[in-house]
């Protein structure tokens, strides 16, 4: 385990635990655990190139919605050999509380100092927290988590603070041209409403300046009732007579279409995928990069 930088318990940045971790049999490594896949991607993309760090992912589900998530014994070994944890923030690592409690690591959270979006109400089940935690989903948030990972490390890991510097600064670099040209591709259709069965794609709708009608959260195994689906067929019917052109369905990657594909047959629209970008291969920006794009030309084949 390495030997961490103090000062910044005096600073208050982003960190929850301000004595020195204890000791490990590999002492000359740098033991860093990102919570979910898009804080591995952005942490990995800041640290690519650094001796003695390794980072390490610990969950990696294509789910969204961490609130039922146990923690296994691997992930109990992972946070307690970490040095620091690397995490989302806004209530998504709700299921860590505990492990967090007992844990010597340094904490970096990527929502701190963030706007974050309220909750939204949906159907199916209730959220305990406030705020919306999928803030991954929109690159200025992206690029502020970046920021966040590299500022911490270069603080907690000082010999490697010019290269966490550089690499951060070439991965805002590729965000921003990505973002520019998904933005572009949507601009044609600003102002059109979607129906999503996942209450995740509010900050992803918001940066494209989509509006979301309706965000159906089901439970995992179940699906909306009967009437659910009728009264939200009838709002979709009622709403396009005014909007441009058909309300597209989307449905997260890997999750049930059952009840948006009953929903499609009524208002005669076609259901497509998105993905939260919860699980995958790949280190660095740039598969956080392709997975948004391929969002995006989703969107794009959907509203034209």
């Amino acid at each position: 385990m390495k030997k961490l930088l103090a000062p910044l318990c005096a600073l208050g940045l982003l960190l929850s635990a301000c004595g020195q971790p204890a000791a490990s049999q590999d002492e000359d490594t740098l033991h860093i655990v990102a919570t979910t896949y898009p804080v591995y991607l952005f942490t990995t993309a800041v640290t690519e190139g650094a001796e003695g760090v390794e980072v390490s992912l610990l969950v990696n589900q294509q789910t969204s919605c961490l609130h039922d998530y146990t923690l296994t014994v691997a992930d109990m070994k992972a946070i307690e050999g970490a040095d620091i944890i690397v995490m989302n923030g806004a209530g998504l690592e709700d299921f860590m509380d505990d492990a967090l409690s007992t844990s010597s690591a340094q904490i970096i959270d990527c929502s701190e100092g963030t706007d974050l979006l309220p909750a939204q109400g949906h159907e199916g089940h209730d959220h305990d927290t406030e705020y919306d935690p999928h803030i991954w989903m929109d690159a200025t948030y992206a690029s502020l988590m970046l920021s966040q990972i590299s500022q911490s490390l270069s603080e907690l890991d000082s010999a490697n603070g010019d290269l966490y510097t550089q690499n951060e600064s070439a991965a805002q670099t590729a965000l921003t041209e990505a973002d520019l040209s998904w933005r572009e591709a949507l601009e044609p259709y600003k102002g059109r409403s979607i129906v999503t069965f996942h209450d995740g794609f509010q900050y992803f709708a918001n940066a494209m300046g989509l509006t979301i009608f309706k965000a159906i959260e089901e439970e995992e195994g179940s699906t909306a009732s009967a009437q659910e689906l009728t009264e939200i067929a009838d709002a979709i019917k009622l709403t396009q007579k005014y909007d441009l052109g058909t309300m597209p369905i989307f449905t997260e990657v890997n999750g049930s279409t059952a009840s948006a594909d009953t929903i499609a047959r009524e208002v005669g629209c076609q259901v497509y995928q998105l993905d939260m970008i919860m699980s995958g291969n790949g280190t660095g920006i740039q598969p956080y990069l392709d997975a948004m794009q391929q969002n995006v030309d989703t969107l794009v084949e959907a509203l034209a």
